[in-house]
């Protein structure tokens, strides 16, 4: 049994899986985070405020050390902001421990990073239904058919028997998200997916998020790639840890 499942009869605010429809899937409120260096405190987001609704394609920019890879931490659960509330497909981020947010995150939000973050020892396949083993949310034959339909969806089914070292790196990418929706996840949120891609890949990559998001996911991406930002729906930029426009 899932982990949601296994939650369903609890209230909104301690079912993290548990969304209604008619408010924003993601939603931060007066979110902050801190960090202590060698060179004493560091304010990464300086109260932000920010909602993404179910179905749309959010770029946000800006340039290097704004808070952008910070602000999609918070949103995906990999980190704990210091202040503020986050919501995200009903769960209250900032109630759950790591272990929690973990086991949400297994279920909720695919994560998709520029380094691809394979796994060099397992095939292509078992880089992609290793979500659905730790989730436990399919039977064993249904993880594997599950994984050839998403690589066959994405372009590379052929490729399923091969390491990750035998396929191009836009190739690695797909893969990365085809991992990242084993488990159907309502949400994507991609860092730099294509900052190592060149132009003919990215343009790929993108219409793969562009699909995904006429199939009714939502997707954030951080990004530099200016031709990437002007194709998503709606563009935040961050600098200093703040939302300068949108």
């Amino acid at each position: 049994m899932n982990w949601l499942k296994r939650r369903r009869s609890r209230s909104e605010t301690s079912n993290p899986g548990n969304h209604s429809s008619g408010e924003p899937l993601i939603h931060l409120r007066q979110v902050v985070k801190k960090y202590e260096s060698l060179a004493g405190e560091v304010v990464a987001l300086k109260g932000i405020d920010f909602q993404v609704n179910q179905g749309e394609f959010v770029a946000v920019t800006g340039k290097s050390g704004a808070g952008k890879t910070t602000l999609v931490n918070m949103m995906t659960g990999i980190d704990r902001s210091t202040s503020g509330e986050i919501q995200v497909a009903g769960a209250l981020l900032h109630t759950l421990d790591m272990e929690r947010a973990a086991e949400w995150r297994g279920c909720t939000v695919g994560v998709i990073f520029q380094s691809f973050q394979l796994l060099p020892t397992l095939t292509v396949l078992q880089n992609v239904t290793l979500p659905m083993d730790f989730a436990r949310k399919y039977s064993l034959p249904q993880r594997s058919e599950r994984g050839m339909a998403l690589l066959a969806q994405l372009g590379i089914a052929e490729h399923a028997h091969k390491l990750p070292s035998a396929v191009s790196g836009g190739q690695q990418q797909r893969i990365s998200i085809a991992r990242a929706m084993a488990n159907d996840p309502p949400i994507l949120v991609a860092d730099e997916p294509t900052g190592s891609l060149d132009s003919v890949t990215t343009d790929a990559v993108v219409r793969v998020f562009e699909d995904l998001v006429h199939q009714g996911k939502t997707v954030v991406v951080v990004t530099h790639d200016r031709d990437l930002a002007r194709r998503a729906t709606r563009t935040i930029t961050l600098a200093d840890g703040e939302i300068v426009s949108e």
